[in-house]
Order: C-alpha cells, then sequence, then structure tokens
C-alpha cells in the first residue's frame, strides 16, 4: 500500500510539521524572554537596529508567533511572517560574509538553517495548518 503524503494521513504530518518548526522558535522565544537583558545586550553586540526593540520584536515573534503557529491559529499569514523574520535574523545575525575561518562556517551553517527553516514556513503557508488546529475549526 502506497503512503499518500496529500491523502488523508497529511493532516497529521502538516501537525507535526508545526510542532517541530514551532519548537526552535518557542524555545529560543522563551530563553528571550526569560533572559531579556541578555537579549538586549546579544542585539547590540550583533548591531541590530535599535536593540531594545529589536529584542522585543525578537521574542514577540518567536515566542508568541510560534505558539499560534503551534496551535495552528492564522497559520498562513504568520508563517509567512516569521519565514521573512528568520531571514531577516539570518542576514543581522549571522553575516558570514564579513568572517573568516571557524566563526566564518559556524554563521554560514546558521545562516543557511534560517533560511531552510524559512523554506518550511513558507511551505506551511502554502499548505495550511491542517485539520488539526484551530484554523480548522
Amino acid at each position: 500500500m502506497r503512503y499518500n503524503l496529500f491523502g488523508p494521513g497529511s493532516d497529521t504530518v502538516l501537525l507535526v510539521s508545526r510542532i517541530l518548526l514551532a519548537s526552535l522558535f518557542v524555545l529560543f522565544g522563551w530563553t528571550k524572554l526569560t533572559g531579556f537583558s541578555g537579549t538586549v545586550d546579544y542585539m547590540t553586540h550583533v548591531g541590530a537596529p535599535v536593540p531594545m526593540v529589536s529584542a522585543i520584536i525578537a521574542v514577540v515573534m518567536e515566542f508568541v508567533v510560534g505558539i499560534l503557529i503551534l496551535v495552528g491559529f492564522y497559520t498562513r499569514p504568520l508563517a509567512v511572517l516569521l519565514a521573512l523574520y528568520t531571514v531577516g535574523t539570518a542576514i543581522i545575525g549571522h553575516h558570514f560574509w564579513n568572517m573568516t575561518g571557524t566563526e566564518q562556517m559556524m554563521n554560514m551553517i546558521n545562516f543557511y538553517k534560517n533560511v531552510s527553516i524559512a523554506g518550511g514556513l513558507l511551505a506551511l503557508a502554502v499548505a495550511g495548518p491542517g485539520r488539526f488546529s484551530i484554523d480548522r475549526k
């Protein structure tokens, strides 16, 4: 028997996709929220514009939007917004093109991980949240 990813089981796959994508954002968003002064310091260190505002945006995007995607609430527009945020953080936080050696390699890896995560979020925006979501209720 062949499994059809877009058949009846696709709702389960979309739920797993939301859980996997959201886990990264919720975990690190919570860390940014509970260590907020350190988050502001980090934003200053990487040269983020207006570090305090950047830190607030990071907490909202990662923790709040992450939870909303997890439960499947306004999934499509929020997945697009989070994808744009993720590419933005790659550019601001992982500018490997200005680095050399090990630091360059580590930041290049993280840059392209962000780009890949953005791709997953865009795919989720196209596919939708699936049946197991608030959007479908």
